[in-house]
């Protein structure tokens, strides 16, 4: 007998660490989706700025169906073709000499901070492995990962963090110095912070942040998740500031909705990483591998680029025109297709009340905290789906000040 899944199941069947919306989407296309009852969405949240190209792009549904007919998956007992192309496109296009392919930005983070460790004890000694982060960051879900980042509520409950982890304040240059030693083994860094509320690096807190890892022989690890392959407007944001780090970690965008994971460094530095220190069952496994670099091969064009510099324009003038009229942001900030709207103090802590009013009105938005509410829509999203998606967006929030 058949079965239609319903919400319903979800409570019934899957571990409780979620908790969805109450549509289920069954079709996807461009940036728009379908859920059970046919209601149509423009998306406007792409799955937590996964979806670079929207749902089911043609390049990537092409490279997913030409491989899937070739080969999937061998271990890293052997290497495979679409993975060393997909690891050749990295280096070209980026500071990078080597890469390690996985399958989360979790992973990759997870990697680049155990690389960072050993290449300290290789190089300086045991005592060299302090590790710097910032309030409100996040770097994956990994213990590691979550006492590394900058939010306590990701790793209580679970025991003893790992020791050795300091934080910061974000684009507070200052905070640093107070932690930075000869003992600091990396800095990790977003450059610009996700989870904790679409915040910007600035240049003079980045650039501070690599010359004190020169000068203390630290590396310099940026986190580009979330920001990476063409979502800030380059193909990776430290392209932006002009500041090179020695370890990038990139996910999300990269696979267009495909897991896949990389971390991206330095001959000097993945020199570390000998055989045996570190592995992922699933990376660089063809599948991935050749839906990832089609991925890459589309976005990193002048067209695509450019592309989201508009784009980022067009969104900030709906968003600036809707609160001209209902007074609900305080700041509008992001670079490229991850933007923020931070609510006013008359609506302080409700942004995560526009989401179910969104759904209602056909679209499909995100919060970055209870207080901003975020948008990481395709990287080629039509102009025509962005304008009504605002208009969406506008009606939810006519009945939030409604109801205020």
């Amino acid at each position: 007998m058949s079965h239609t899944p319903s919400r319903q199941d979800f409570d019934h069947y899957m571990a409780p660490n979620y908790a969805p919306q109450q549509v289920i989407p069954v079709r996807g296309e461009s940036s728009r989706l379908w859920d059970q009852q046919g209601r149509e969405y423009i998306d406007f949240a792409g799955g937590i700025a996964v979806n670079s190209l929207g749902h089911c792009h043609p390049v990537l549904v092409e490279a997913l169906k030409d491989q899937g007919e070739k080969l999937w998956h061998l271990s890293n007992v052997f290497t495979n073709e679409p993975a060393l192309n997909l690891a050749k496109a990295l280096v070209d296009r980026t500071f990078a000499d080597k890469v390690f392919l996985c399958s989360s930005g979790g992973e990759a983070n997870e990697a680049a901070l155990k690389l960072a460790r050993r290449w300290a004890v290789d190089h300086h000694g045991e005592h060299k492995d302090k590790i710097i982060s910032f309030y409100q960051s996040f770097h994956g879900r990994t213990f590691f990962t979550v006492s590394v980042g900058g939010q306590p509520k990701y790793s209580q409950g679970f025991g003893p963090v790992p020791g050795g982890i300091l934080h910061a304040d974000y684009n507070d240059l200052e905070s640093v110095r107070k932690l930075v030693g000869d003992d600091t083994c990396a800095i990790i860094v977003e450059p610009m912070q996700g989870e904790g509320g679409i915040v910007p690096g600035k240049q003079d807190f980045l650039q501070g942040l690599r010359d004190l890892c020169d000068e203390h022989n630290a590396l310099l690890i940026f986190d580009e998740v979330q920001t990476g392959v063409g979502r800030s407007g380059e193909l990776y944001a430290y392209k932006n500031y002009g500041i090179t780090p020695d370890i990038l970690t990139s996910a999300k965008s990269l696979g267009g909705g495909f897991p896949v994971g990389a971390m991206l460094a330095t001959d000097a530095v993945a020199k570390s990483l000998v055989i045996g220190t570190h592995g992922s069952t699933y990376g660089g496994n063809a599948l991935a591998s050749a839906v990832a670099l089609a991925a890459v091969e589309f976005i990193d064009t002048p067209e695509v680029l450019e592309g989201v510099k508009k784009r980022h324009d067009l969104f900030r003038e709906h968003l600036e025109t809707i609160n001209r009229k209902h007074g609900v942001f305080k700041e509008i900030r992001g670079m490229g297709l991850l933007m923020g709207a931070q609510m006013s103090d008359a609506y302080e802590g409700r942004a995560k009340d526009i989401l179910p009013l969104a759904i209602e009105e056909g679209l499909m938005a995100l919060i970055a905290g209870p207080n901003v509410l975020r948008m990481a829509p395709s990287l080629v999203i039509p102009e025509a789906d962005i304008a009504e998606g605002m208009a969406r967006l506008e009606r939810a929030i006519e009945r939030l000040v409604a109801a205020a």
